[in-house]
């Protein structure tokens, strides 16, 4: 990832988990949008979150 496709975090203010509706928070050093509720972490790719059940991490 470039510094050009930094993730802009107001976009927290309208994203939410698209499995549980619950708040996302954003962990920089991983590039990755958190759902607590959910145990996901979804990507962040070149600035854009990849808000895909699919894509997603499963958090321990």
């Amino acid at each position: 990832m470039t510094e050009a496709t930094v993730f802009d975090r107001r976009m927290l203010d309208a994203l939410v988990c698209p499995m549980t509706q619950a708040v996302l928070t954003y962990d920089a050093e991983r590039q990755e949008l958190v759902s607590r509720a959910a145990h996901l972490a979804f990507p962040i790719r070149d600035g854009i979150p990849i808000m895909l059940v699919s894509e997603a991490r499963a958090l321990d």
